[in-house]
């Protein structure tokens, strides 16, 4: 069987890449046809079924690049080499979220980002509260990453309140971008280690994946995307409720934060535990809260951990003694 697809309104070059990289990329996943590109036509012999499944998935290149500056052999091995997207996620330890850069496959690790992961698939606003080290914000990402590589999404967009950890980013050389790049660099870590560097560099470049400040959220609306608020204990409540409002259609949103480690000014204007509050009971939503018991550092991070919340609590307790005695 023979089979005539022609490209129309489009130059074959963008679609079939310089030299016919792109195309050769493609025929590499069909190699019972015999594919001949002429122009604009291309002719496509072989068994009916897989004639149909090559027309299928061509269209799905040419849909990619309606939504792309340019394709590249990433987007080939997108379209026959997603994750997979069951119904159901199965909460079996040996159950991948997605693959990492070495090939390992980044799961979640304990109960509680079991939880986590089941609440991203069941609800379209997930809160994910705990300590450093719990893997909120890793496992956010390894979920965002999933869900674009099957193409659930168009975007993946990080960010961050630009707030100070007891430092100053005024001192740091170069333009705003160059400043805050290394406030935002965990987000690009756990990027790297589940994208290889050249196709994270295209989707940074193309738009695809967006890390930026909070404040650049005012305004937008943000649809068919993965969006994540990562060290959501330094918003205030204002900028939380603009934050979630940015929600558009077929978006998932993903918060996390740990309320123990504020760096506003004044620790009591954090915003993160009074909006989970004010939002419970509200169907879609769901809140995720990890313990010390649920660190995957290092093991001196855990007790780490335990050490600095047992001093603040002792510290609490001498305050409050000493305005009580102080009253008295």
């Amino acid at each position: 069987m023979k089979k005539k697809i022609t490209l129309e309104a489009i130059d074959p070059i963008e679609i079939y890449g310089v030299g016919n990289k792109i195309l050769e990329e493609f025929c590499k996943y069909f190699p019972s046809l015999k594919v001949v590109a002429r122009g604009n036509e291309l002719i496509v012999e072989g068994k009916p079924s897989q004639i149909e499944e090559f027309n299928i998935r061509f269209g799905e290149l040419l849909e990619k690049r309606n939504h792309k500056r340019s394709l590249s052999p990433y987007d080939v091995e997108d379209i026959f080499e997603g994750e997979g997207s069951p119904d159901r996620f199965l909460l079996d330890a040996e159950s991948p979220i997605v693959h990492g850069t070495d090939g390992k496959p980044i799961k979640a690790r304990n109960k509680t980002q079991q939880e986590m992961v089941k609440a991203y698939f069941e609800s379209d606003l997930v809160f994910a509260v705990g300590p450093a080290g719990t893997g909120k914000t890793y496992i956010a990402i390894a979920l965002a990453v999933r869900a674009l590589k099957n193409r659930e999404i168009k975007r993946i967009i990080l960010t961050r309140p630009a707030v100070e950890a007891g430092e100053r980013l005024g001192f740091l050389p170069g333009d705003l971008k160059d400043k805050l790049d290394p406030y935002l660099q965990p987000l690009y870590d756990a990027l790297g280690d589940m994208i290889p560097s050249k196709r994270l560099q295209e989707f940074m470049q193309d738009g695809t994946i967006q890390i930026a400040p909070l404040a650049y959220m005012r305004g937008r609306t943000l649809d068919r995307a993965c969006v994540i608020l990562d060290e959501a204990q330094n918003t205030n409540v204002g900028q939380l409720k603009m934050f979630l409002t940015r929600m558009g259609p077929n978006a998932k949103f993903i918060v996390t934060g740990d309320a123990s480690q504020v760096d506003l000014p004044h620790k009591e204007d954090s915003g993160l535990l009074k909006g989970i509050a004010m939002l419970k009971g509200i169907k879609g939503i769901t809140t995720i809260t990890f313990t010390d018991e649920d660190i995957v550092r290092h093991p001196l991070v855990g007790k780490i951990v335990k050490a600095f919340d047992k001093g603040a609590r002792e510290r609490k307790e001498e305050r409050d003694d000493s305005e009580e005695k102080e009253e008295k």
